[in-house]
């Protein structure tokens, strides 16, 4: 009886055991010829559920952007459908097939674009302080870079789901932890420019804010002020753009301004602004090198380094370093701490490479925005 039993059992384990190896078999089967399908899906998910949060960050920008302009700006009507209009506003590249004069066509169309910010901001807060308006002219810019990366992704992301081309998809996918890194960061921005804080970005004008204290001060180009400040024996002329307004100036024309009222008589010029940090370096980390710290569409670059040229004067540089999540956003306490460690750095290098007499500009570059003068 009890052989019965164990034979009958042995059976039915053998039975189970070739129905789930057909099973295996099966779906190892279905899995050759979908995986690729299956994939996608996964993916399309993916970007489906991040796309949804970076539509929910541009929305809030959105939101905040219309309250703060009728709370500082206090305009007559409804200025919901022309914010929403210019949030959509565009600017086409210059043509560059032909490089020749494609940095005084960049200075122009630069100018071109911040008279319209400036004339859609003066109508959407025509109650604001022209710091108030700047301010809110990097506030709608946040707002503007938010909805590119929104359509841009959405873009990609109903083209994948229309095509269900897994090459097409997989673009995003593989980078969808930095564009939400990007959108995040920008999301942050919000509350700094919102609340007129300074930001990461900020760190090149603190230096020289710092450098500048307590000298008197005064305009040398649009949106820069400049000052002279004794040291060792030494003539800094330290710049910054104008504060406490949102507003990098031209720090270009500035310096072009200060050296030919010199006459191209300076020793050394330092550049200060804030530089992306490698993945394991700290936020903060003050480094130092040669060349024109500035970032931008590079025409400010090259009319510095075309000027200090001309004159033949070394460009020294000065990074604080700072991850994407922090250029926009207010700023860290680590970073305010580094401001302290690149005046240092400014006036170390001033020591090992000037002599008593000489002049030496110091340039503070990046948004001034929550930076006094």
């Amino acid at each position: 009886m009890v052989l019965i039993f164990g034979q009958v059992l042995q059976a039915q384990e053998s039975d189970l055991s070739m129905i789930l190896q057909t099973l295996y078999s099966f779906a190892f089967i279905a899995y050759l010829f979908y995986a690729q399908k299956i994939q996608t899906l996964q993916m399309l998910r993916q970007i489906e559920v991040t796309l949804r949060k970076v539509k929910t960050l541009k929305e809030e920008a959105r939101e905040r952007t219309v309250k703060t302009l009728i709370e500082i700006g206090k305009p007559t009507g409804d200025i919901g459908p022309r914010v929403d209009r210019f949030i959509d506003f565009f600017s086409i590249g210059l043509e560059n097939m032909d490089p020749a004069g494609i940095v005084d066509k960049m200075d122009h169309f630069l100018k071109t674009n911040k008279r319209v910010y400036e004339a859609e901001v003066k109508a959407l807060a025509p109650n604001a302080t022209p710091t108030e308006r700047n301010n809110l002219e990097n506030l709608i810019e946040v707002s503007q870079a938010l909805n590119i990366y929104y359509k841009v992704m959405r873009h990609y992301y109903l083209l994948g789901k229309k095509t269900m081309n897994i090459y097409v998809i997989m673009q995003v996918h593989m980078i969808l932890p930095m564009l939400l890194q990007m959108v995040e960061a920008y999301s942050a921005g919000i509350q700094a420019f919102e609340h007129g804080m300074p930001i990461g970005d900020g760190v090149g004008p603190i230096v020289a804010a710092k450098l500048m204290h307590g000298y008197p001060q005064s305009d040398v180009a649009e949106e820069i002020v400049a000052a002279e400040v004794p040291y060792e024996g030494r003539t800094l002329i330290v710049f910054k753009a104008k504060g406490p307004g949102g507003s990098v100036g031209n720090p270009d024309e500035g310096l072009i301004n200060i050296l030919k009222e010199r006459k191209g008589k300076v020793k050394m010029i330092i550049t200060v602004d804030a530089a992306g940090k490698l993945e394991g370096e700290p936020v903060g980390q003050v480094s130092e090198g040669i060349g024109a710290a500035i970032g931008g569409t590079g025409k400010e670059k090259f009319k510095m380094e075309e000027i200090t040229n001309k004159y033949k004067i070394p460009m020294h540089a000065i990074a604080i370093k700072q991850g994407m999540e922090h250029v926009v956003a207010p700023l860290v306490e680590p970073l305010f701490d580094a401001t302290d460690k690149a005046v240092e750095s400014v006036k170390r290098i001033v020591m090992d490479y000037t002599e008593p007499g000489d002049v030496v500009v110091v340039a503070g570059i990046g948004n001034t925005i929550g930076v006094g003068q």
